[in-house]
């Protein structure tokens, strides 16, 4: 049910020192440091990656995922090519070499070796990595379920408390204890406020893949499921104040926004995703995004909608979800 927006999952990080070094190096990154400058240890982490297997890539999304141990802890690796920006088009141009690979009359292909600080690698270390974060990143195939309204009710919402999901991380950032400094508007009100911050998955360089998330002040609304017609002050607070911060910050309009809401969510704790339109955002198609303008309508045509509507959502093979369903003879 997870995707890569769940890098900020953190379950129990051990103590001695090489945690802690991963622990630096990762915030170095989010933050857009790269821990240049900052923590010599921290730049030379993945010396001591020993790999033992790629779990997935992409080579549309120039991803790889890759597991391995760091000393004597299970570790992730996530690899991921940055995008090429139009600011550094000229410096790509001027300091690249070219080395010749086919000419074919008006056409020729070319292998360019850029500049090392245009060639940067964005990397995430997941460690200790637990076998719940080995099998999320591992390639697997997904099916589509049907969940009516009953099934949430009897398969759903028990397999969720049952598996109690942390969301520790989240708490800390509404708490300030984390990542305060990556927030871009908050609306301190606890019924109706949110913090907005920028998702893992943008390195926040250009507007082009903005990727903002919105993490609301309430604790007790775990997903679409929960939200019923008085929610929707709540909505319609992050629908406007939501983009106002983004015209406010990024000069980017409305108009020119995607937000929705994931069904299954990556975590347990009602948050609504901003993005660039046109920017093809991890699960931002049809079977699991839900435009939060429609959920407004949904909720102001029907109270109880998201209580009794059938979902679709995609599971992956070896989703426990997916096989108490089966169990049920839902697939």
């Amino acid at each position: 049910m997870a995707d890569t927006a769940a890098k900020r999952e953190t379950d129990s990080v051990g103590t001695d020192e090489l945690s802690q070094r991963v622990k630096r190096a990762k915030a170095d990154n989010e933050n857009g440091d790269g821990g240049v400058g900052k923590d010599p240890e921290s730049e030379h982490i993945l010396s001591e990656f020993k790999t033992s297997t790629v779990l997935s890539d992409s080579a549309r999304e120039k991803t790889i995922f890759v597991h391995g141990k760091l000393g004597d802890q299970e570790a992730v690796v996530i690899l991921e090519k940055t995008p090429i920006r139009e600011d550094d088009l000229a410096e790509l141009f001027t300091g690249s070499r070219l080395k010749l690979e086919m000419r074919n009359d008006i056409y020729s292909t070319y292998r360019l070796l850029a500049p090392p600080q245009l060639n940067e690698i964005k990397t995430t270390v997941v460690c200790p990595a637990t076998e719940k974060h080995i099998k999320k990143y591992q390639r697997q195939e997904s099916s589509l379920v049907e969940e009516t309204g009953e099934d949430y009710k009897s398969i759903t919402l028990p397999y969720i408390q049952k598996q109690s999901f942390s969301v520790q991380w989240v708490h800390n950032i509404l708490e300030k204890k984390a990542e305060a400094e990556r927030i871009v508007y908050e609306d301190p009100d606890p019924e109706v406020g949110f913090l907005l911050l920028p998702d893992f998955k943008w390195d926040q360089k250009q507007v082009d893949d903005l990727y903002l998330i919105a993490i609301v002040h309430q604790r007790d609304i775990r997903s679409l499921r929960d939200l019923t017609s008085e929610h929707l002050p709540l909505l319609q607070n992050i629908f406007q104040k939501g983009k106002e911060a983004v015209l406010q910050r990024y000069s980017l309009a409305a108009s020119k926004l995607r937000v929705y809401l994931h069904y299954q969510p990556s975590y347990y704790h009602l948050h609504v995703h901003f993005t660039k339109l046109g920017y093809e955002a991890p699960g931002c198609g049809v079977e699991r995004a839900h435009l939060l303008a429609d959920v407004i309508q949904n909720l102001q045509s029907d109270p109880q909608y998201y209580k009794t509507r059938t979902l679709y959502f995609p599971l992956r093979a070896d989703d426990g979800l997916l096989g108490k369903f089966k169990e049920a003879g839902r697939l």
